[in-house]
């Protein structure tokens, strides 16, 4: 038996539940992992509580789609993987609504899993992957973002904010954070952020303007949406992307381009599943953080950790917006 976490209806962070499942035997194509560490994302607070872009079909449903363990059985048809190995759980690669690692065992597709690096250990495993592969994979794979463009980030203080900010620092792009309350500036700034604008003070879209000489970013990268996507749209340059990777604010979105007279603006919607449902795509973006995490330009920002009995405790700091970085849920064996 372990003990997994389900939810038996939708809701708040209070409808989870620890139940003690079989986890039974990975069946073709799967493996069963012993799960160390947790990776916590937006993407299932949404699904928990039936607002994300894939509904649940079914109750009790499980969660989770990011983490780091150690295999312990193999399936039929399964290569380049064996018993003993230690591994991180790409996210993804499967829905929800058929498999889930808030558990202490998780039988997952053997296609999610990547050998983990040596000196990298769960939590680092459990917190790196879902950050850069959707920070890169907009920035770089899809947006073309090179050295000399201009990113505003919207929500810089997340998992994937912090991310884009190593990224595009990487390629030699300028970063230029947005956060909404002012106590988060000092990190920004230390985390690679060339400026920090700090959106309950100041008129977002006049400083950009004003930091890059009125000619506007390149992109903006944001993870909010609803009403304030007119006013981000005013500081994109002509021909830019402004990408929209989230809704946090949980308002109707507007399209900016006829508020601002038609101007020549790409809007897109982004998922990172624009790249683990492309292999080319996924090992461009696995060979680009692999190498950041070896060459040390890449790390996992971690916030807090929870061990998985306090679950609940977890999704309610992720939705105070607190939280600077990933939060990582551990499980003791």
């Amino acid at each position: 038996m372990a003990r997994t976490v389900r939810f038996h209806e939708v809701g708040g962070p209070e409808v989870m539940r620890l139940d003690d499942l079989e986890t039974g035997e990975p069946g073709p194509g799967e493996v069963r992992i012993r799960v160390e560490a947790i990776g916590i994302n937006r993407a299932e607070a949404l699904f928990r509580s039936d607002r994300y872009i894939e509904p649940v079909r079914h109750l009790p449903a499980r969660l989770g789609a990011e983490a780091a363990g150690v295999i312990e059985a193999v399936g039929p048809e399964v290569t380049g993987f064996e018993e003993g190995q230690a591994v991180s759980v790409l996210p993804g690669f499967f829905s929800q609504n058929d498999y889930g690692v808030y558990g202490e065992r998780a039988i997952v597709p053997a296609a999610a899993l990547l050998h983990r690096p040596d000196g990298v250990d769960a939590v680092s495993g459990a917190a790196v992957w879902m950050p850069y592969l959707t920070a890169y994979g907009a920035l770089v794979e899809v947006g073309g973002m090179r050295a000399g463009d201009v990113v505003a980030l919207n929500a810089a203080s997340s998992g994937v904010g912090l991310a884009a900010i190593h990224t595009a620092n990487r390629v030699g792009a300028t970063p230029i954070a947005i956060t909404r309350t002012g106590d988060k500036k000092d990190r920004l700034l230390k985390e690679g952020a060339a400026e920090v604008i700090v959106s309950d003070e100041e008129d977002v879209a006049a400083r950009l303007l004003a930091l890059t000489g009125g000619k506007g970013v390149e992109y903006v990268f944001d993870a909010v949406a609803g009403p304030g996507v007119t006013d981000l749209a005013r500081a994109v340059a002509p021909d830019g992307t402004l990408f929209l990777y989230g809704g946090l604010s949980g308002q109707p979105t507007p399209y900016p381009g006829f508020a601002l007279g038609m101007p020549a603006l790409n809007v897109r919607t982004y998922t990172v599943l624009e790249i683990t449902k492309d292999p080319r795509r996924l090992r461009r973006a696995e060979a680009f953080v692999a190498s950041g995490l070896r060459s040390g330009v890449f790390r996992p920002v971690v916030d807090r950790l929870f061990p998985l009995e306090e679950i609940v405790q977890a999704h309610q700091h992720m939705e105070s917006d607190a939280r600077f970085g990933k939060i990582v849920v551990t499980v003791a064996h």
